[in-house]
């Protein structure tokens, strides 16, 4: 969570390049002639030496560091705390820079602190943004926790469907509609193979099966058609409490729990942010949910510090790049190097924008795909437009306060507004 940051005011520069167990700090201080360079182990009496010692030199302190996994958290907070001005340089930028200063890729820590140093001093640094002083850890916790444990789910999932059902029940896997049911799970738990269904008649398979599939239209014949597969079904005949069917069950279970999980932090997560007046504004929004609104709250932040939507776009990847040199001008394409979360997610609210029945998003998309209805290339170019402009009205929502209007009236030559749009705002 970041913006551009020009030059520095005169004053201290410090480079940290941040590791596991140490720090390398360089020191740069007005009309010294010579910079001082440290080791900074990741102990709190370390961290008080070099804050002690920064706050001695009696003048402003700009400290610059490279976020290397969630190492510098610690002592960015510390840092802040303090009342130094923290900044973050871009990986991408120090290595490009790297190479350009040096004339060659050779890296080690206090070489990039020098280099760190360098960008500071030409403002190529961008403010840092504490997620604690920020408001905002929890709610990152809560998505990040929550795409691991979906991540996890997922890859159980595969396993069960490429392993476990080929062997012991293919046929099953027509009756599995919705990936966040756990009703299907629950079945299979209870019935992993056809032996345990065949076993019982077809009336007792329903009676145990009624309370287990949980609420579904025509259970009944649902039941009775999942009863006439099992006992047509090709799976292997391995008795029901053999070894490989309770490995089976273990697989099972862990995917219940996983799903278990997530629907304790999506239950949290909307009664953290129950109160929080963007996150209702971004659930007004079509195609974004509980989990989508998390998920851009937690990854962007506050929208407002963004003046422009087009400086958000560029913060989720979404600005548009062109390589041009002489006669020659490539491809203009998304230029993706910003938020690769918070792209995937305006993307995937944007899909599902556009599959309900009334609003701009699909509007939109019906508009661009009109000419070829059928051209992949054309689908895929719409989509990309669609997630740009998700992007623009989460920004325009949170900036403005206002709730997401799914068509702008528009006036006509006579002056009035035309009665279908009208109708459809």
């Amino acid at each position: 969570m970041t913006r551009q940051q020009l030059t520095p005011p005169a004053g201290v520069l410090v480079a940290i390049d941040v590791a596991k167990a140490r720090n390398e700090v360089l020191i740069e201080v007005p009309g010294s002639g010579r910079r001082r360079r440290l080791s900074v182990l990741n102990t709190r009496a370390e961290h008080d030496r070099l804050i002690a010692l920064l706050s001695d030199l009696g003048q402003p302190v700009t400290c610059g560091f490279e976020a290397t996994g969630n190492y510098h958290r610690p002592i960015a907070w510390r840092l802040l705390q303090a009342g130094f001005a923290v900044r973050l340089i871009s990986s991408v930028g120090l290595a490009r820079t790297r190479e350009a200063l040096h004339n060659g890729w050779d890296k080690n820590d206090p070489k990039d602190a020098q280099v760190m140093l360098h960008m500071i001093r030409i403002g190529a640094s961008q403010v840092y943004h504490d997620p604690l002083a920020a408001g905002i850890n929890d709610v990152q916790e809560l998505s990040k926790t929550h795409d691991a444990v979906s991540k996890a789910k997922t890859e159980v999932l595969h396993r069960i469907l490429t392993h476990y059902l080929p062997l012991y029940f293919p046929e099953v896997d027509r009756f599995r509609h919705n990936s966040r049911s756990d009703w299907f799970f629950a079945f299979l738990d209870r019935f992993p193979t056809p032996a345990c269904i065949t076993t019982l008649s077809k009336e007792a398979f329903i009676a145990a099966a009624w309370d287990v599939v949980g609420r579904k239209v025509a259970k009944a014949q649902l039941l009775g058609d999942i009863y006439e597969t099992a006992r047509s079904s090709i799976g292997l005949p391995v008795p029901p409490d053999a070894p490989a069917v309770s490995m089976f069950r273990l697989v099972i279970g862990e995917a219940r729990g996983l799903i278990q999980q997530r629907d304790a932090i999506e239950a949290t997560a909307d009664a953290l942010l129950t109160d929080s007046s963007d996150y209702k504004l971004l659930r007004r929004i079509p195609g974004i949910g509980p989990i989508n609104a998390l998920t851009i709250l937690a990854e962007a932040g506050d929208l407002r510090r963004f003046g422009h939507h087009r400086q958000f776009l560029k913060f989720c990847g979404l600005d548009l790049a062109t390589q041009q040199s002489g006669t020659f001008r490539g491809q203009t394409k998304l230029s993706k190097y910003g938020n690769a979360r918070l792209r995937r997610t305006l993307w995937l609210a944007g899909q599902v924008a556009i599959r309900q029945r009334e609003n701009g998003f699909r509007d939109k998309f019906e508009r661009y795909i009109a000419r070829d209805r059928h051209n992949a290339d054309l689908r895929r170019k719409a989509l990309t437009a669609i997630t740009a402009k998700m992007a623009r009205v989460v920004h325009a929502v949170i900036k403005t306060g206002a709730d997401y209007r799914p068509f702008v009236e528009g006036p006509v030559p006579g002056g009035r507004t035309p009665l279908s749009r009208a109708v459809r705002a």
